[in-house]
């Protein structure tokens, strides 16, 4: 596995090092002593997994204070456009974000701290996308940044009618109106 610490300080791209032959390949996907030696010591306690249409926008959702996640995500089925927004208010990079498409073909995974924003809208026909998360969910902590925010200037590769978004996901806040919150 190769890692590489994109522009947001503490965003990893995790790259799988497959070994093929004509049967398919193999690959690591997950090795603790390995994550923790490039991010730190990360306790996992749930995996999720979403299947989504062309055009799902789901995000950008983060929990505020004690309930704030970590993440590691990867697809796969399909492609998506992976966006983290900083919002560690301390941070060099705050209100800054970053897009990363994830693919089944390239299986890389991308490693989200606490304090981010996170979100995907899916480029394929549909997609499958796992993550894994260092803290449970709680409905009363969590927040949603507006996908659409000038301030942000996040270029999702779709046309405005091809989006489909959740309500919640439409009534997310511009980043002017977030809440303070640090880690």
């Amino acid at each position: 596995m190769k890692f590489k610490e994109l522009e947001i300080k503490g965003v990893w791209l995790i790259e799988p090092q497959r070994l093929g032959d004509a049967r398919g390949y193999f690959c690591e996907v997950y090795k603790p002593e390995l994550l923790r030696e490039h991010v730190g010591d990360i306790h996992w306690v749930q995996e999720n997994e979403s299947v989504s249409s062309y055009g799902v926008l789901r995000g950008l959702h983060f929990q505020r204070g004690e309930w704030s996640q970590a993440k590691l995500v990867r697809v796969t089925r399909g492609r998506v456009l992976d966006v983290v927004v900083d919002l560690r208010r301390s941070s060099a990079t705050f209100g800054k974000h970053l897009a990363v498409e994830l693919s089944e073909e390239r299986g890389e995974q991308l490693f989200i701290p606490r304090g981010m924003a996170h979100g995907f809208v899916v480029l394929s026909e549909s997609a499958q996308f796992q993550y894994k998360v260092d803290n449970v969910y709680c409905p009363e902590s969590e927040m949603s940044l507006r996908f659409d925010d000038p301030a942000l200037g996040i270029d999702w590769r779709l046309r405005p009618d091809e989006f489909r978004l959740s309500p919640k996901d439409m009534a997310g806040l511009p980043l002017s109106e977030i809440p303070p919150f640090d880690l």
